[in-house]
């Protein structure tokens, strides 16, 4: 599998009405974290899947509007290495998501925005969050969009991707954002197929919830603690 630039995972411009919309839903998934792990300033923190890109104003939203900088590190494909010039305390590490180069149980939380959707089969995006549970001590959270929102925000194009899963792609494939028609660059879930994926990685009592927007469920955020 090719790994593409994290930057590469959007089309839409700055101040396009999908990146507002993406930017106040973000806000609040970043609330939902705070009330699910009721974080201390202690407690360390994974980020995995940060971006390179530095035009959008969601783009590592985490990194900018937690407070306490010394307590994450930062992980993702890209070069993001100005994450630590620019929070200083942060740490970087350029890394595959699917195969975390640390310890078991090396931080308190681990954290991902909008990633398991770009990680390829169904079988990656299960490892992918295996590996996030296994160096979580405490718990994970995990956000991913809705496949059946009716926009879908990385091609700004409605309701095409509810089509069948070989429809959509074969139809995409035809436009100038054939990018998004591979399923190893965008591969969009249910709630039932992240519940599932939940499940194949081992989580305990994991549990998905929906986050709305004008009354649709826009975005999908799977949660877990530790039992023990």
């Amino acid at each position: 599998m090719t790994i593409m630039n994290n930057a590469a995972y959007t089309v839409t411009k700055p101040d396009s009405l999908p990146t507002r919309l993406t930017c106040y839903q973000r806000r609040k998934m970043f609330r939902e974290f705070l009330a699910f792990t009721d974080v201390q300033p202690t407690d360390t923190i994974l980020d995995v899947g940060v971006s390179s890109d530095r035009t959008l104003s969601y783009s590592n939203y985490f990194e900018a509007w937690y407070p306490h900088k010394g307590r994450i590190t930062a992980s993702g494909i890209d070069d993001a290495s100005f994450l630590e010039e620019l929070y200083p305390g942060l740490r970087f590490v350029r890394t595959d998501g699917r195969s975390l180069p640390f310890p078991d149980l090396s931080f308190d939380y681990v954290h991902s925005s909008a990633v398991v959707e770009h990680v390829g089969s169904r079988e990656s995006q299960a490892r992918f969050v295996r590996e996030a549970w296994r160096v979580a001590r405490k718990g994970v959270f995990i956000t991913s969009p809705y496949r059946f929102f009716p926009m879908e925000l990385h091609t700004a194009l409605p309701l095409l991707h509810w089509l069948p899963a070989r429809w959509y792609r074969y139809v995409l494939g035809k436009t100038k954002l054939r990018f998004f028609a591979l399923e190893e660059n965008l591969n969009l879930l249910s709630r039932r197929e992240l519940e599932r994926i939940a499940v194949l990685a081992g989580l305990d009592g994991p549990t998905v919830t929906g986050v709305p927007l004008g009354g649709w469920t826009c975005n999908l955020l799977l949660s877990a603690r530790r039992r023990s």
